[in-house]
């Protein structure tokens, strides 16, 4: 299994080609395991999706390939592990964090005859100063695209 201990990802920068085909191939996955996510913590724990609760489910998947502006990349033997920042257009800041695989032949940029898979979009759950626990999954533009598993 390829974890942050095994794949090093390149500096974070502005997607190239290959990423942006390869997040519009899981571009209507993202966007409805987006809103599954939220409705699911919603029933558990809804400080994940608190900083959106206003929006639609329309209104909160209205991202498009302009919307992902940064992107991490790693190899492994598997194949490619692509981490992107996409922005949340219609938010005041908000970003989410995705996950994806690129599987197949890892030579060269192109993603022709490649397999690209959603991993998973980012939750994060930290605990406070006071030993409680927060819960969120809309990021901000200042915030680190680090590896992740969940």
């Amino acid at each position: 299994m390829a974890t942050a201990e095994t794949v090093e990802l390149n500096a974070p920068h502005a997607p190239k080609e290959a990423s942006i085909t390869a997040f519009t191939t899981i571009l209507p996955e993202l966007k409805s395991s987006l809103i599954h996510a939220r409705k699911s913590h919603d029933k558990h724990e809804p400080e994940y999706f608190s900083s959106v609760s206003s929006l639609s489910d329309a209104q909160l998947s209205t991202f498009s390939e302009d919307d992902l502006k940064l992107v991490r990349v790693g190899t492994s033997a598997y194949g490619l592990h692509l981490f992107g920042k996409v922005r949340l257009p219609e938010t005041s800041g908000g970003y989410i964090h995705f996950r994806a695989f690129v599987g197949g032949n890892v030579a060269g940029d192109a993603t022709d005859n490649k397999t690209v898979n959603l991993h998973c979009i980012h939750t994060e759950e930290t605990e406070d100063k006071a030993g409680g626990k927060k819960y969120r999954a809309i990021f901000t533009e200042g915030d680190a695209l680090e590896w992740f598993d969940t």
